[in-house]
Parts: structure tokens; sequence; C-alpha cells
């Protein structure tokens, strides 16, 4: 992956997916989905792909129409939440989110809030005061109520949030709540991340401040 120029981009606050944003569990996500695939004679492959960026629940839907998906949800969730095995923060995450003022960013994720609350204490990073969770939506992502309600809880239009994803579908529903979507090439390929706003490697390549009228100046690359 080549390094990209340097961006700018201006906010009044970040809204954090979580699994390959703060959080690498692309090797937990993938092992576990696989041996959940093989359970239900579903291709291990096809079932990673759907899995990342979606909530438990509408994956499973997807790929078992013919199972409980709430019933079945639980269960995933509470074999996931006590997996740390594979776990790591991504880097910069730690250094970034210190940087930000509390209050001017949150996490929107298509966990759990068990589940996020878990990885995030496992990882030594900091809760947010704006959470958004996969049990606190009616529709996940791709939609666009994730973001939509992480604004909200923030007391701010979309417009004036930026967000990092690492999924396509976290990417399509940044864009159709009317936010900017940085993308982390920490899971998928780069010509899948084609349609976010920026693409880079990691948090480490993230400065954020304060300016003089009170936004936050990011800078990317």
């Amino acid at each position: 992956m080549s390094v990209p120029s340097q961006r700018k981009f201006h906010c009044a606050a970040i809204l954090f997916d979580l699994d390959g944003v703060l959080v690498d569990s692309t090797r937990s996500v993938a092992r576990f989905w696989k041996h959940w695939a093989a359970q239900h004679n579903i291709s291990p492959e096809e079932a990673v792909r759907v899995a990342h960026g979606r909530r438990t629940l509408e994956t499973v839907r997807l790929l078992a129409p013919h199972l409980d998906a709430e019933a079945e949800t639980l269960r995933i969730e509470a074999i996931e939440a006590d997996d740390s095995s594979a776990l790591e923060r991504v880097k910069g995450a730690l250094d970034l989110l210190s940087s930000l003022p509390a209050g001017r960013w949150a996490v929107v994720t298509s966990g759990t809030r068990y589940l996020a609350t878990r990885r995030l204490a496992n990882n030594g990073l900091p809760q947010p005061l704006a959470f958004v969770t996969a049990d606190e939506v009616s529709q996940g992502k791709p939609h666009p109520e994730p973001y939509l309600k992480g604004a909200e809880l923030l007391r701010l239009a979309p417009q004036e949030c930026l967000v990092f994803e690492d999924a396509p579908a976290g990417i399509e529903s940044a864009h159709a709540a009317g936010m900017t979507a940085i993308a982390l090439a920490t899971t998928y390929p780069l010509a899948e991340l084609a349609h976010a706003d920026a693409v880079i490697r990691d948090l480490s390549e993230v400065r954020a401040r304060l300016n003089g009228d009170g936004c936050l100046e990011v800078i990317v690359g």
C-alpha cells in the first residue's frame, strides 16, 4: 500500500467504528465465523465476508434464515466477548483517543454494548461518553441509522461529524448519513474501500487538534 499524501478535514466530532478501527479483531472474527459456518454447512469465506461491519443479528438472518436469529445472536455475542486471544489495539488508537476532548468523539459499532465495552476495556482503551451499539438501533449498517444516532447523541448535525471505518458497509452507512468517511485498510483490500473519502493504514497516520474556532482539525496521511 502506497503512502497517501496528507489531507486535512474539519469537523465538530469524530465517530469511530470499533472492530478494525480501534481494536484489531480480524483474526478473532474470522476464526469464530469460520467455525460457526462449518457448524451450519455455510461457506466459511462467505460468512467472514458478510459478518464484517454488520450486526450479528443481520449476519445470522442473511446466512441462516432458518435459525432463531435473536437466540443465536445472544449465544454468539457471549462467546465473542470472552475471546481476547487474538485482539490488540489498532496502531495509534490510544494516542488519538487520548488527544480528543471528551464529548468530541463516539463509538458506533455493529457489536452489542456488552461486546464493545469488553473489547475496549480489554485493550486499555477509554469508554466513550456517546456509544451506539447493535442493541440500540433497529437497522444496522449499511443503513444510516447508527451514524445518525451517533450525531444525535453528540447533539450535532450529521455533516459536522467525521467517521473512521474499516468496512464497506460502514462507509456506506456514513455516506448515507451525510458524513465524510475515512477508511482504514485493516480488514478489506483497497479496491473495496475506494468509495471512502480517504484511505489510511491505521490511526498512527491521524492527528487531531482543536483550532481557534473550536473545531477539530484532523490531518490524515
